[in-house]
């Protein structure tokens, strides 16, 4: 079959196809995962992230230009991009359509240019680049690209080899990182990229492919984020149901600008939007605009919206009459489940919080952790971590409701780290710090480590440095069967893993988490702090803490409710 160039309508196609793909196959690329806890996976965060610009890919026309499938290849998938994978995965897409968006038709050097773009934004992204990963993967794909462009100008040739070469590369990815080969299989993002490849290499040989697009696919988690997020963030209708609606239409759409969005331009636009309703969310990326806003005229948003340019996915809720249709079935309902639900309901709250020099965004699991997070200060929770990873622009949206001379962020999590940064450099407006937190008990020890009346340079550092004296562990179960770190691990064992090492596996939850404290105390160590989780109790962890307590006699204990799902037990020793 003979391909020499492939148009925008063609590439539509392909990245659809190849996004099916990566869903349909993501438990089996969540199976490679090395670790076998209940985490936000591999499969799981790449799915959610191509989804996101699949969502947006499939709302355009079926003919469109090349910009615009661009700008929502490239916009979708960074806004929507969650954990390690799905920021790598991003960045290796807004890399390619950096590539080909000023072309009518992409031919063999344009491909190829593109492919190397994309793995040079990729590796860019991530400030410690290992090989035997998804960019080693990619980057063999490229450095094949390169080697057939010189012998043949065949796109289907040209994509089957680079095909045939990242799956070579692929299978010695175990060499390459033992982790790998000890768990004996194949590198997870690699695996997820080589099947959305595929997935759009079936369209390119002229396969009949369903790319039908469910219309809420990718927005899942950005939806609940806004829901779960505390403070400023409850802005989605339910939250404010039983409140007085002010401004009774929830207007959103997409500015596809004709000019550049400059700084000032920005700035005035939100002026605007702020002096007509309230619960703004205003998301600039390269050409494109997002926007939300609650007002009683969508017709003003949208004619200054035009200005900038043209208008695309607009969607107009009223939410009174939702608000209406909400009260008659909660009327329904009996007394006690309407108690209740006021009960565990937040009153509610200021859309934007009022103007501070420094504020805080911490990433939080559990309710006790995040009652924690705001007694130290901090003034929004992302609820997110191990289990759902929150995305760009669910880090986005708190930005964007935040007004501070300067903004930290606290991602508790080292697969929402690139996410973090990724939305900080979006954030044009604002001064962003992304405090370096892997888990929660360093997101504790950052705040700790901040100082009222120094400079944020110096509180960056402050922070960080805070995170130097803790050792962190955590208490899970296996998911699967798998060797890790010399042990043989079952579904079901209950795992304690500090760092990135398990070091202790076994089938009780008390005395597996007891050993691993063991192993985690040093000689200089002076306080034990138990988070228990929601399938932990307070009594279970002072039988712990009494049985290290017998061992050792210099050190203290804190325990305190996380409510956190998955992890028995977060650990902290100082």
């Amino acid at each position: 079959m003979l391909i020499h160039t492939i148009d925008a309508s063609l590439i539509r196609r392909c990245f659809l196809a190849g996004a099916k793909m990566l869903d349909a196959n993501k438990d089996e690329v969540n199976e490679l995962n090395v670790f076998p806890v209940p985490d936000g996976d591999t499969g799981t965060n790449m799915t959610m992230t191509i989804m996101s610009a699949a969502s947006e890919v499939s709302a355009l026309p079926e003919d469109p230009d090349m910009k615009t499938l661009c700008k929502a290849i490239s916009g979708g998938s960074l806004k929507g991009a969650r954990g390690n994978s799905g920021v790598i995965l991003s960045q290796l897409l807004r890399g390619f359509t950096k590539g080909i968006q000023d072309v009518k038709e992409v031919d063999a050097e344009t491909l190829q240019a593109a492919f190397d773009r994309a793995v040079s934004q990729a590796y860019k992204a991530v400030m410690k680049p290992k090989e035997g990963t998804i960019l080693t993967v990619a980057r063999a794909g490229s450095e094949k690209a390169l080697e057939m462009v010189e012998t043949t100008d065949n796109l289907v040739e040209i994509v089957n080899a680079v095909l045939l070469h990242m799956e070579d590369v692929l299978e010695q990815t175990p060499d390459m990182l033992p982790v790998l080969k000890q768990a004996g299989v194949v590198d997870s993002g690699g695996q997820g990229l080589l099947y959305f490849l595929h997935g759009c290499y079936q369209v390119l040989l002229g396969k009949e492919v369903d790319i039908e697009i469910d219309s809420s696919a990718g927005t899942g988690k950005a939806q609940a984020g806004a829901g779960e997020m505390t403070g400023s963030m409850r802005a989605d209708r339910d939250a404010v149901a039983d409140a007085e609606i002010r401004f009774g239409y929830c207007t959103e759409f997409i500015i596809m600008l004709d000019q550049e969005f400059t700084y000032d331009m920005e700035k005035d636009f939100k002026s605007y939007l702020t002096s007509i309703g309230d619960s703004i969310v205003c998301v600039a990326d390269d050409d494109v605009v997002k926007v939300h806003v609650h007002t009683n005229d969508p017709g003003l948003a949208i004619q200054r919206a035009l200005t900038y340019g043209q208008l695309t996915r607009m969607k107009i809720d009223n939410m009174r009459e939702e608000h209406n249709e909400r009260v008659i079935r909660d009327a329904e309902r009996l007394a006690a489940e309407q108690k209740a639900q006021e009960e565990a309901a937040e009153p509610p709250v200021p859309e934007k919080l009022p103007h501070k020099e420094n504020a805080f965004i911490s990433v939080s699991a559990g309710e006790g952790i995040s009652d924690i997070f705001r007694d130290l200060g901090v003034d929004i929770i992302i609820e997110g971590g191990q289990t759902m990873n929150p995305s760009t622009e669910d880090i986005l949206m708190a930005i964007e409701r935040i007004d501070a001379d300067h903004i930290f962020i606290l991602p508790n999590n080292g697969n929402i780290l690139l996410a973090a940064n990724q939305a900080k450099s979006m954030a044009k407006d604002q001064d962003v710090i992304v405090i370096q937190s892997k888990n929660i008990p360093q997101g504790v020890a950052a705040m700790l480590g901040f100082i009222d009346g120094v400079s944020s340079e110096e509180n960056e550092a402050s922070m960080n440095e805070s995170l130097k004296g803790i050792i962190e562990g955590e208490v899970t179960y296996a998911i699967r069967d798998t060797q890790v770190d010399g042990k043989d691990i079952k579904k079901g064992d209950i795992m304690g893993i500090t760092g990135k090492k398990i070091e202790v596996v076994g089938s009780d939850v008390v005395d597996t988490t007891t050993e691993l404290i063991r192993k985690m105390l040093t000689e200089e160590s002076e306080l034990v702090t138990l988070y228990y989780g929601e399938d932990a109790s307070e009594d279970d962890a002072a039988r712990i803490a009494a049985k290290i307590g017998l061992e050792r006699l210099d050190v203290e204990f804190e325990i305190q409710p996380g409510g956190q799902p998955i992890y028995y037990y977060f650990i902290s020793v100082e």
